[in-house]
């Protein structure tokens, strides 16, 4: 929720999207269950809690000292007391998500810690991962996969993740414009071309096989595609944004590899029943390509039973 772009926008600019949550995850599960689709829901520990007190009482041992302070969510904390429920927690959609077949509860990290920006440290990673094991645990969840905030996946860190019992993580597709790195890092070049790649085939499938994806613990199962939400702007562009995902689907079914779509509740927030609409066209055609290819929807954790047998290692 809120926490995911606290360092981008006010409450004020974002507040539709983030209301917009409580509607959107509901309508996913819906649509999960009665087509029988299997997610991994990456989920920032702080929003497990009922309210600031509760969290405050369980923060980590160390926590980040990002050289810059607007990053951190604990000075934000430090200067917004009363954190209203609606944008920074959400235990009971936790709980809804749970409480559907095939579905995930993974991590986010606790904080949205951010691996790559300067300043922050891997014992301090260590001690943000370990109280989102704990918040988990303390309700009921086993995490074994991870979703690393703004993609800033480090492969410096992979080993605390293993000894933590994380198993695996989303790293990013292999293509430049998708390369790792902090917020200064990321070019508007990158940007554009990413925009570009939604529509038209830049970067080509990013289909992966999960022999390549399980070589090392933990297992890496790169993202495939993201799912950017709908704009009036570009709507005359969604038959392209479509044919980009089936083509890259069709590609993992026919060649038994794995297709990897992710995006955040947030982006569903606004335009729903647009947002709902077209993932539903690409729900049914995972449903045409399990039918003549036997395509699977599996979550993250899923994969790792796969690929290492009924205990997943």
């Amino acid at each position: 929720m809120y926490w995911g772009v606290r360092d981008k926008r006010s409450i004020a600019q974002y507040r539709d999207n983030l209301l917009g949550v409580s509607r959107a995850i509901p309508a996913m599960l819906r649509l999960f269950g009665a087509n029988g689709i299997h997610a991994t829901w990456a989920t920032v520990g702080f929003i497990f809690f009922k309210d600031a007190d509760e969290l405050r009482q369980h923060l980590p041992a160390s926590l980040p000292t990002y050289g810059s302070a607007n990053l951190s969510p604990y000075d934000y904390m430090a200067d917004a007391p009363g954190l209203e429920a609606d944008y920074h927690f959400a235990p009971a959609l936790i709980e809804q998500i749970a409480a559907t077949e095939g579905q995930e509860i993974a991590t986010h990290t606790f904080s949205h810690y951010y691996c790559l920006e300067d300043g922050q440290t891997l014992a301090q990673f260590k001690d943000d991962i370990g109280a989102a094991i704990g918040v988990a645990a303390r309700k009921g969840f086993s995490v074994k996969s991870l979703v690393f905030p703004r993609n800033q996946w480090n492969g410096q860190y992979l080993s605390a993740l293993a000894e933590l019992g994380v198993r695996c993580y989303r790293g990013n597709e292999s293509n430049w414009m998708y390369k790792a790195s902090n917020g200064d890092g990321q070019s508007r070049l990158q940007r554009a071309a990413r925009l570009v790649d939604t529509y038209f085939n830049l970067s080509g499938h990013n289909t992966h096989a999960l022999a390549d994806c399980t070589r090392e613990a933990p297992y890496n199962f790169a993202a495939s595609r993201f799912l950017r939400p709908y704009s009036e702007k570009l709507g005359v562009l969604e038959g392209l944004r479509l044919r980009r995902i089936k083509n890259a689907m069709r590609d993992a079914a026919v060649n038994k590899r794995i297709f990897h779509l992710w995006w955040h509740p947030h982006n569903f927030g606004v335009n729903l029943q647009s947002n709902m609409a077209f993932l539903e066209r690409v729900i049914a055609y995972q449903a045409v390509l399990r039918r003549e290819h036997g395509m699977l929807s599996l979550n993250m954790g899923e994969l790792c039973q796969l690929a290492g047998g009924a205990d997943g290692q």
